[in-house]
């Protein structure tokens, strides 16, 4: 029957019930235990002949004549409920079989048994609408062909697909274990501003809005760093911020221009310190919600037994693609970039240009967790050189599965050197980079006041579950994606 039929119908039912004067959205229900806990204390509640009231999405009915089976599930589990006609009496029975449908959400109150083929179910003595469905669920959605359907229509991939939900579980999990391992750190979490009078804390464009009460431009912002770094003039050691972030560039499988970012700085520590205390972090997540140290991802197995293998950016590109970078110059490596497929726009910098031969011909071969540390100067303008080495960043970014994880690095405090990066950039975006940093002048007088030595580390939740929940793209781990209306 065509979709409009059974809606036209379901209307009906709908006239039908309140006509009997029920309510088929009441305010309330009576409900007293989930189904799974029903589940769990079946024998206890079946053999004391209790009465429970369950509530549920109707998922299949099954008609007998006199009697009919239903199955129901809440978001704990699901559940059969028997329906008789001669315990109900001939008019609720009745009104039963002529106004509920499968999608509507009913309450349920009776005593658990088992059937002859031993099957737990509620033997239901009332019954109540919860709420009428208007639509009937699809009978061919599992395995759905054209996936972007079921990100359109999120609600239905999670009533049909378990598997779906169970990741979304895990999500919420992996969130959870990391600030209580950041709180057990010591670390506070803390709220910064998404609304930004100047963007920064990284390369990206922004997307721009305006406020009408200041009469101003605001933009999204990008990242969370510089606001965090405030709190450290300010005084505070140790704070993070989970929240959404945004970056109005391209969409691919690793990319959406909306996404859970997550950051933390850390008062008179390093980038080393920080490599050890990922790795804690790490074991800590993997411990609490699976019980081990290794994984599947994309067919491979990834052990994160620490300690985890550092590597120079220098040296992947020697080992990848036979590039000296520190006796090549920034034309030749446009032109040995240009030999390989990539393409080379006449703003990008010496140290951008190896970065995207990286990305192509040395990270998708880095499965096990990997620290890629020390670029060279020039590409992160908020990151500190090294004492010891002063053309290479005290940095590191973290690879696991082919996957850029993290960026993080010890913190440039030097306001007067900050200034000189920051008018690097300004020639940047002058140039025709659209994602280069811009000059905070806000963020320099802060800096002057003094910020203690730091680090700092930052790391797109996305991605972090789409590598442990095996996921094939972010729209898998994102509940609603960003998409062009349909």
């Amino acid at each position: 029957m065509p979709i409009l039929n059974i809606r036209k119908t379901r209307l009906k039912k709908l006239e039908a019930i309140k006509k009997a004067g029920v309510n088929p959205y009441p305010i309330k229900t009576k409900r007293t235990h989930s189904i799974e806990g029903a589940l769990v204390n079946f024998e206890k509640f079946s053999r004391a002949k209790t009465k429970l009231v369950l509530v549920g999405r109707i998922r299949l009915i099954r008609e007998h004549g006199g009697s009919t089976f239903l199955h129901f599930e809440d978001g704990t589990g699901r559940l059969q409920a028997y329906f008789k006609r001669d315990k109900l009496g001939e008019k609720n029975y009745k009104f039963f079989l002529d106004n509920f449908d499968v999608g509507d959400f009913i309450e349920v109150g009776g005593i658990l048994f088992k059937t002859r083929k031993g099957e737990r179910t509620v033997e239901v003595s009332d019954f109540k609408m919860l709420t009428k469905s208007l639509l009937p669920l699809p009978e061919k959605w599992h395995g759905l062909k054209d996936i972007e359907e079921r990100f359109r229509k999120r609600y239905l991939d999670l009533i049909f697909n378990p598997e779906v939900k169970k990741k979304f579980e895990i999500r919420s999990r992996i969130i959870k274990e990391i600030r209580e391992f950041l709180e057990k750190e010591g670390f506070w979490e803390v709220e910064t501003p998404t609304l930004q009078p100047i963007y920064g804390g990284a390369r990206a464009r922004p997307f721009k809005t305006y406020l009408n009460a200041l009469n101003m431009d605001l933009y999204l912002r990008i990242a969370t760093e510089l606001y965090l770094k405030r709190l450290l003039v300010g005084g505070f050691e140790k704070v993070y911020e989970i929240g959404k972030c945004f970056r109005n560039e391209g969409m691919d499988k690793f990319h959406n221009p909306e996404y859970t970012h997550f950051e933390f700085y850390w008062a008179y520590a390093n980038h080393e310190d920080l490599m050890k205390l990922i790795e804690r972090m790490f074991e800590y997540i993997l411990r609490k919600i699976f019980g081990k140290f290794k994984i599947e991802y994309e067919g491979k197995m990834i052990d994160f037994k620490i300690p985890w293998k550092r590597i120079e950016l220098s040296e992947l590109l020697k080992t990848y693609t036979k590039i000296n970078l520190d006796k090549i110059n920034r034309e030749a490596l446009a032109k040995k970039a240009k030999r390989l497929g990539i393409l080379v726009e006449k703003e990008r910098s010496k140290v951008e240009i190896a970065d995207e031969i990286y990305k192509k011909f040395c990270r998708p071969k880095i499965w096990q967790p990997t620290f890629v540390i020390h670029y060279p100067i020039g590409f992160q303008p908020l990151a500190k050189a090294l004492e010891e080495s002063p053309k290479k960043l005290a940095n590191f970014q973290l690879v696991i599965g082919g996957l850029e994880l993290a960026n993080a690095f010890s913190e440039l405090n030097d306001s007067i050197e900050q200034r000189r990066r920051f008018e690097e950039e300004e020639r940047f975006f002058k140039a025709g980079l659209k994602e280069a940093q811009r000059m905070d002048e806000d963020f320099l007088e802060a800096l002057e006041y003094g910020m203690p030595p730091a680090a700092g580390f930052g790391m797109g939740i996305d991605r972090l579950v789409a590598l442990l929940t095996n996921s094939y793209s972010l729209r898998e781990i994102i509940l609603f994606p960003t998409m062009r209306p349909k």
